[in-house]
This record gives structure tokens, C-alpha cells and sequence, in this order.
């Protein structure tokens, strides 16, 4: 039975650190796990003197690696800290990477999926998540009404594609996720074209999921 193929994952902080056993040490951790486990690494993608803090947009070997994923549906990593050192980052790749069927895996950390603190931790997102809208909705339909009251009219905050120039971008965006480009993906090539949101701003991740997923 073949192996299945996997890309490897590695990241450096400093740039005092390139020269360091950082990358020795994360390719052996992640060769070993491969070759337990019937994976073959096809390709490792380095970080080089990139922080864990760092915005997404500066992650060019992230970026680059998610662009050409080209059938490959496996990342495997040393540590989650490699990939990003605060919780709530590392739970939101990991779930973008699900909803592309992507799995990453942790060469130190194999029970990602069933430790205690990190489903405790999505459910309570979950919650949070529920309750912003739920919040989000009552304080907009209070708003409505109390326009409505004063003026005999209110017509809402319009969706993203329902303003003139918006229906293209929504189109393209739709399509681009449905055929399986990551939400970083997406953002890196509007951004790199120059094209903003209502807003002016440059597109995040969230902003396009919104789009995508309506």
C-alpha cells in the first residue's frame, strides 16, 4: 500500500535562529512521524525569522504552501506553536483546514481532535459565536424599528455583493472558495490585486468566509 503524501510544515521565530537546530529539529520530528505513520513529505515549506504573532498576511511559506496544496491533503508540523502561538489562531486554521479537508497534524501533539481543553475551548467559541449574533441581531432590529418610527422607513444594512461594483468580487469569491482555495488563499490574491472591501480595507480571512459561506 502506497504512502500518503503530506507537505511539512516548519517555522523559525529570529533570524539568529536560522542557523540554529530549529529546522534540523522540527524536520526530524516530522520525518519520524511520517515514517511511522505512512506519510512521505513531497515538500516542506520553511518560515524564515517570522515571529508566531505575526498577521497572516507575512506568512509567505504559509501562503504559498496552502496556494499549492494541488491534491495534497496532509500538513504535518512539529508543534502547534510552530503554526501560530495564540489558541484561538491555531483553532481557526485548524477548522479552515477542515472545511477544505485538509489534515494537519501535530508530529508532539497527536490528539488534537480529542483533548479535553481544546473541544472545551471550541464549544465555548461556539457559544461566544451564537451570542454575538444573537446580540448582533436584536441591537439591528432595534435600530430598524427605531428608524423606521422616525423616518416610516429602513430598509437594513445591504449584503456584500448588493451594492453596484460588489456583485464581481462576491462572484469570484463564491466560486474560488467552492473550488477549493483556503479563505488566506483568497485574500492574498485581492489584496495583491489592490482590491478593498466596502470599507477600503484590505480583505482578512473572516471578512471573505462571510462572503463565501451566505
Amino acid at each position: 500500500m502506497g504512502k500518503t503524501s503530506a507537505f511539512g510544515y516548519l517555522r523559525v521565530s529570529g533570524k539568529g535562529q536560522l542557523g540554529g537546530d530549529g529546522f534540523p529539529r522540527q524536520r526530524a520530528a516530522i520525518e519520524k512521524y511520517a515514517r511511522e505513520n505512512g506519510y512521505e513529505i513531497v515538500r516542506y515549506f520553511e518560515e524564515r525569522g517570522v515571529c508566531g504573532a505575526t498577521e497572516w498576511e507575512r506568512r509567505p511559506a504559509w501562503s504559498s504552501m496552502v496556494q499549492n496544496l494541488n491534491g495534497v491533503r496532509t500538513i504535518i508540523i512539529e508543534r502547534l506553536d510552530r503554526m501560530a502561538r495564540e489558541l484561538f489562531i491555531q483553532e481557526y486554521i485548524l477548522r479552515d483546514l477542515r472545511q477544505r479537508s485538509v489534515a494537519l497534524i501535530s508530529a508532539m501533539e497527536p490528539d488534537l481532535d480529542s483533548d479535553p481543553g481544546r473541544v472545551l475551548f471550541r464549544q465555548m467559541m461556539g457559544a461566544i459565536a451564537q451570542y454575538d449574533r444573537t446580540m448582533l441581531t436584536m441591537k439591528l432590529k432595534v435600530a430598524r424599528e427605531r428608524k423606521r418610527a422616525a423616518t416610516g422607513k429602513c430598509e437594513g444594512r445591504k449584503f456584500y455583493g448588493d451594492l453596484p461594483g460588489e456583485a464581481e468580487i462576491r462572484d469570484r469569491i463564491r466560486a474560488t472558495r467552492k473550488a477549493g482555495a483556503g479563505l488566506q488563499a483568497i485574500c492574498d490574491a485581492l489584496n495583491g490585486e489592490g482590491v478593498r472591501t466596502r470599507f477600503g480595507r484590505q480583505w482578512m480571512p473572516m471578512t471573505v468566509a462571510r462572503i463565501a459561506e451566505r
